[in-house]
């Protein structure tokens, strides 16, 4: 049990951002609390603090090693109430991160139906249209749309889903419909900026397009409206313009010729021990996705395509 006090006490200098509170918090008094942290970084032969007489912050080795403290605690709280109350019931808190669009249109219900299975997790969602690759520590699952980068992080694949161009019927009265992809480079067109700046290059069936007639904007859901309104052709998710597809706002253009398919991936920490609300929800998001990229993703394109622009 020392060890688990010790990563209490670890955990708690980090958050307080001081060994005296963090030790104060322990019943412990400042220089046995910071015995302990000296301790620990002898015992794996590295800093974790990096400490001077006003500030001390986690070293990058400090960093991993409370992280892994932070799951360890918490899947012996959880093993704790499991026991105590006679079943596998998952609790805590499920810090998840996604794009807007996957968010809004696909992640919302999933979510719904892990809350329904799991009452006790408490949700903590991040949406953002400007997400890297990069995972925060506080973060225990990122949704990523797109090809992944070189990373030790774990990336579970969950579904393919599809990009595509789309423009509302008043769009395309006005400007035609385009026939060759590189059309569109001096058509009018909606891009969404992210920190990597403007997405203007689109993957059209085995042609890359750059656009240079566009409006941009950094949130989704204002391309979304722009395209409705006919100020441009938009390259957006399927998910995230299915539903004005099916009521006639908006028409898919040269699907699925034009259209590319995106990997959906879930990533997180390579924690050795993941505590059981982080293992159950990917299990749970793989199912949901497949299931629902099979079903909805795939048909709908299908289905667009018959109808025809």
């Amino acid at each position: 049990m020392n060890r688990f006090s010790d990563m209490q006490l670890l955990v708690d200098v980090a958050d307080l951002s001081s060994l005296s509170a963090a030790g104060r918090r322990a019943g412990l008094s400042p220089a046995a609390a910071s015995a302990c942290v000296q301790r620990v970084e002898t015992m794996l032969g590295a800093r974790l603090f990096e400490r001077t007489t006003r500030q001390l912050r986690l070293t990058d080795e400090g960093r991993i090693y409370i992280a892994s403290c932070r799951v360890a605690l918490e899947t012996m709280k959880e093993a704790e109430r499991a026991v105590r109350s006679g079943t596998d019931a998952v609790s805590g808190t499920l810090r998840v991160s996604a794009p807007s669009d996957l968010g809004r249109n696909v992640l919302v219900h999933v979510l719904n139906g892990f809350m329904e299975l799991h009452p006790d997790v408490r949700v903590v969602l991040t949406l953002s249209d400007s997400l890297s690759r990069f995972v925060p520590d506080d973060i225990d699952i990122a949704i990523r749309v797109g090809p992944l980068e070189n990373s030790d992080l774990v990336a579970r694949h969950l579904a393919d889903s599809w990009r595509v161009v789309c423009a509302s019927p008043a769009c395309i009265e006005v400007h035609g419909m385009p026939t060759q992809a590189d059309e569109l480079a001096e058509l009018p067109t909606l891009v969404l900026t992210t920190q990597a700046g403007p997405r203007n290059e689109w993957q059209l069936g085995e042609d890359v397009v750059r656009v240079r007639r566009y409006h941009e904007c950094t949130d989704s859901e204002v391309i979304r409206t722009w395209a409705v309104l006919g100020r441009g052709f938009a390259y957006r998710q399927l998910w995230a313009v299915m539903a004005d597809v099916s009521a006639g706002r908006l028409q898919l253009v040269h699907a699925p010729a034009w259209s590319a398919p995106s990997p959906i991936h879930a990533m997180y920490h390579p924690n050795v021990f993941q505590p059981p609300r982080v293992r159950r929800f990917v299990d749970f998001l793989q199912q949901e996705f497949a299931r629902r990229f099979a079903t909805k993703d795939g048909n709908a394109l299908a289905s667009a395509f018959k109808r025809g622009p």
